[in-house]
């Protein structure tokens, strides 16, 4: 279930539309995966009441009010009255609500005497519940949440007390009850200027600057419009077939100069490295072109049906890397969330073998492309038990086939010479 979320538009709407099929509030709750309760508290609070043509009050037969219309000459009783319609002079008119809409499910739907109620209905309006929501939402957020009358008193308090010099915890100490509010509320009561003192008047807060808290500028997000990790799953759900490849860089000392971009192929385990001259998108592309051109459109579209990766600012031009330079479409990729390596777990473990022989602070500025491929292959020749006691060249040597494998000079390594130690680039 849902905790402690607000109801969001769509569940608002499949609301509505489940009170108009006659579904159960218990069926409703179950449908959007939330509490029965939290359902019941919706509509109660946003159901919309609409008057009876029958414009009698509640309390019609019972009513002796007169001159309610300010005639004090008037000898009818104002419930008889022609002239004037006690719904719109009087302050005590009262609607006639029915008795029913006082248990579920609280609207006037599917009810068979409907046709000739004349009772003040209630409907729920997906629209208009929503709307209400955000409005009063907005309106929690606008200033103090307290009457003008309690704000007076606490001024006339506080206030004073606070122009001799004492403290907020000297006063509180003394005189919480009668503020009737926490020591942060009136803080920010003085802060926002409520109160006849100021910030100025506070013995202490002054000696202390605000903390600047460091913002940084809201990246431009259209990059991962339907390429979201909501999208991911979506797609292969549909897509169970195609292969997955999770695609990330690892940098080397202080993050500048060459960088290693890595693929990983999750059914087998099977990396590739290549090394960029820098880490940018530039470079990138480059590698997506080199590999289109020399393994060819079948090749290419087999091996990289679907990419998953991060947020990189390296990845941030999806186009080029789906695209080739002439507009043909060659594979999908999408975005894992901010922050989250743990959607791609493959390459993570699989970076684990690249620092063992390149740990962390270390320039990869001396290497060529020959030394990575070096590397890869003995990465890939260690036997994994994740892979059943075979390593990933084994296991994905048939899906990668010969000429693949001999375009890219990826080749197995005797299991005596796998060397994952700093010493085999040396």
């Amino acid at each position: 279930m849902s905790n402690y979320k607000q109801l969001s538009l769509t569940e608002r709407c499949i609301i509505e539309q489940c009170l108009i099929t006659g579904y159960s509030l218990k069926e409703i709750a179950d449908k959007i995966s939330r509490h029965v309760s939290t359902v019941s508290r919706e509509i109660l609070r946003h159901r919309t009441f609409i008057r009876s043509t029958d414009t009698k009050c509640a309390n019609y037969s019972r009513c002796v009010v007169r001159s309610v219309c300010g005639n004090h000459h008037c000898s009818f009783e104002c419930r008889k009255c022609a002239s004037f319609d006690c719904s719109d002079v009087c302050p005590d008119f009262c609607n006639r609500i029915c008795p029913r809409l006082g248990m579920p499910p609280y609207v006037c739907v599917n009810c068979d005497l409907q046709a000739s109620c004349c009772y003040e209905k209630a409907f729920y309006h997906a629209q208009n519940a929503h709307s209400d929501y955000c409005k009063a939402n907005s309106e929690s957020q606008k200033g103090a949440r307290i009457s003008g009358k309690q704000l007076d008193t606490i001024n006339s308090i506080a206030s004073p007390l606070i122009k001799k010099g004492q403290s907020l915890a000297h006063i509180f100490s003394t005189h919480s009850e009668e503020l009737g509010i926490s020591r942060r509320s009136l803080y920010n009561y003085i802060d926002e200027g409520l109160l006849d003192v100021i910030n100025l008047d506070l013995p202490r807060k002054v000696r202390y600057k605000k903390r600047r808290v460091k913002r940084s500028p809201t990246p431009d997000q259209k990059y991962r419009i339907g390429r979201s990790i909501c999208d991911f799953n979506t797609f292969m759900e549909e897509h169970p077939d195609y292969g997955i490849v999770e695609m990330d860089t690892v940098k080397g000392k202080r993050e500048k100069g060459k960088t290693l971009l890595t693929m990983i192929f999750n059914d087998y385990d099977f990396m590739l490295i290549f090394l960029l001259d820098a880490n940018t998108q530039e470079c990138v592309e480059e590698v997506f072109d080199c590999l289109w051109r020399v393994l060819g459109i079948d090749i290419f579209r087999r091996l990289f049906p679907v990419i998953l990766t991060d947020n990189g600012s390296e990845f941030k031009n999806p186009y080029a890397i789906e695209n080739s330079k002439q507009g043909l479409f060659r594979t999908r990729i999408f975005y894992c969330d901010p922050m989250a390596s743990w959607q791609k777990p493959h390459i993570e473990r699989g970076h684990e073998y690249i620092r063992m022989v390149l740990p962390k602070g270390t320039s990869f500025d001396r290497f060529d492309q020959s030394d990575i491929t070096k590397l890869t292959n003995h990465i890939n020749s260690y036997y994994r038990d994740t892979l059943g006691g075979r390593t990933p060249y084994q296991a994905a040597k048939a899906f990668l086939g010969p000429k693949v494998t001999r375009m890219l000079d990826l080749k197995k390594i005797p299991p005596d010479e796998v060397n994952l130690k700093p010493t085999l680039l040396r």
